[in-house]
This record gives structure tokens, C-alpha cells and sequence, in this order.
């Protein structure tokens, strides 16, 4: 016997209080069920407990809010239910892989208009995040690699997927000693079955976190199924570029492997791929009268 209305009715129940109290009782009687018996078919047809289930949907939500609004993070921590921005920056670094900060500011911006990263440090030096956490897994393959013995890979793991949900495997390096140069971040990707786009990213952000130039390959994006090929963002570091943020990515279904990752100058004769409006909006109106089908 299954209970898939009484199940869809207690989550979308929790989806419109996720900053309210929730409780295993409280949401019980919605659904007309016992606690006990609630409990257990709830964790029998979703695959986990109501209170992982819960906690999991506000670190999404706080993610995505701290993605797409200038929220303070103790007012996200405060509204969806954790005691402290203490406790909130714990749980949200133990999915996330970085500190709330951070993540706003390494991941923000990163897909124009529009990280399982459960296991820490997979991939040594590098950091494995995303917008979505639980739909990615970020490893090191020792099967298939473009030179020497390994190589960083990313799968998906979710099912569906929407444009804004991304995974990377990525790093922060200062902008120190790179000010006035022209840097050039490269590698080699494979892909499998991507179904959204992939590619290499390289974004310049100030010392409060504000972007300043960025390359994310969105007008040359990797898709399908292709070998070995080498890709690279070309960026002038400003004088007031603090952080470099360099990474691949992954959107929607499918696999990469990254290998070969490359950081260096190079001069002016080399030209920048900094991201341009025209390169991925179009210059009219598309299908204004809605006949297109």
C-alpha cells in the first residue's frame, strides 16, 4: 500500500512553511496520519526522515537566497529556523563545502540569466559545490584521464533538473600578484551525455565580493558526448580584482572529467573571451506573437 497524495500534500505543505516550526505531529495531522505511522512511511517513500528531509530543503532554499538577494546571512539563518548564524554556517558548510560567505560570493553570478558533494575534500585542493548539492557527485577517476594516472570527474546523480542548478569543481585564488596581467585559465574536458552545457569558468571579484569580469563559456558551452579537448577563459585582472575564481561546470544531466588545469600570463596578443551580452541574448524579439511552435 502507498500513500503518494498523502506524501505530496505533507511536502508541498512543508515547501509553504519551510520558515515556519515544523514538526513531525504538526505536519502528521495535515495528512490525517499518526506521528508514528507518519514517520515511517514518510522515510519508506521519500528515503529519508522528515527532519533531514526538512533541514536539506532550507539549506537549498538558503542557498538559492543567498545566490539571488543581498540578505544578510544571520537574517536567512534566523528565518529558516536555525538558532544561530553559527549553527545555520555549520550545517550549510557541511552540504555546500564552503561557508556561506563564500559560497555567495564564489558562486554568485556564475550562470547568466538564469555540489553527491556529501563526502569533504574528494578532490585535493579543489572545492566540489554547486547549487544543488545532492543531484552531483565530484571525484577523482584513475580509469579515465587525459595525462598521468587521474583525472577530476562530475556526474549527475538527480533526475531532474532546473536551469539554475549546477555543480563545479572549483578554486579561490588571491589576485594580489596578478593585478594588470593578462591570465589565461586552461585545461582538458571530456564529456558524456551532458545534457545542459559544461565548460570551463574564471571570474574576477573584488575585495567585497562584487564581480568585475567573467568568462563562464555560456557562448561556447560543451554538450553531447566529445573526447579530450582544450578549452580556456582569457580575463585582464583589474586593479582592484582581490579573487580569482576558476573552476569547471556542469549544468543538468551528464559527466565531465577535468584534467590538465592550467593557470598562467599571457600577453596581449592573446585575446580575452570576457563574457558579452550580444554572444548569448539575442538582438530581437523572439517569437512575439507565440505562433512558433
Amino acid at each position: 500500500m502507498t500513500h503518494i497524495q498523502e506524501i505530496q500534500a505533507a511536502l508541498d505543505y512543508i515547501e509553504m512553511n519551510l520558515h515556519e516550526e515544523l514538526t513531525l505531529d504538526g505536519i502528521a495531522k495535515v495528512v490525517g496520519f499518526s506521528k508514528f505511522y507518519f514517520h515511517r512511511i514518510f522515510k519508506k517513500e521519500v528515503g529519508i526522515s522528515l527532519y533531514d528531509y526538512i533541514r536539506k530543503r532550507r539549506l537549498t532554499t538558503a542557498a538559492s537566497i543567498l545566490l539571488n538577494t543581498k540578505a544578510s546571512i544571520l537574517d536567512i539563518a534566523l528565518t529558516y529556523r536555525f538558532e544561530s548564524q553559527e549553527s545555520f554556517t555549520r550545517a550549510f558548510k557541511s552540504v555546500y563545502q564552503l561557508p556561506p560567505g563564500r559560497y555567495r560570493t564564489a558562486l554568485k553570478g556564475l550562470i547568466i540569466g538564469g555540489i553527491s558533494m556529501n563526502e569533504q575534500n574528494k578532490i585535493k585542493g579543489w572545492i566540489v559545490t554547486g547549487t544543488a548539492p545532492e543531484k552531483y557527485e565530484g571525484s577523482i577517476d584513475n580509469k579515465i584521464y587525459h595525462m598521468g594516472s587521474k583525472a577530476a570527474t562530475m556526474r549527475s546523480v538527480g533526475e531532474e533538473f532546473s536551469a539554475e542548478e549546477y555543480g563545479t569543481i572549483m578554486q579561490q585564488i588571491s589576485g594580489k600578484t596578478f593585478v594588470g596581467k593578462r591570465m589565461r585559465f586552461s585545461g582538458f574536458i571530456k564529456t558524456e551525455e551532458v545534457e545542459g552545457w559544461s565548460g570551463l569558468w574564471m571570474r574576477i571579484d573584488d575585495a567585497s565580493g562584487v564581480t568585475l569580469k567573467l568568462d563562464n563559456m555560456q557562448s561556447r558551452p560543451i554538450t553531447g558526448t566529445t573526447e579530450w579537448n582544450y578549452y580556456s577563459c582569457v580575463l585582464d585582472i583589474p586593479e582592484k580584482g582581490a579573487i580569482i575564481n576558476i573552476g569547471a561546470l556542469l549544468i543538468g544531466k551528464g559527466k565531465i572529467w577535468f584534467d590538465n588545469a592550467d593557470f598562467q600570463e599571457v600577453d596581449h596578443n592573446t585575446p580575452t573571451t570576457e563574457f558579452v551580452c550580444e554572444e548569448v541574448f539575442p538582438d530581437h524579439l523572439l517569437n512575439p506573437s507565440f505562433e512558433e511552435a
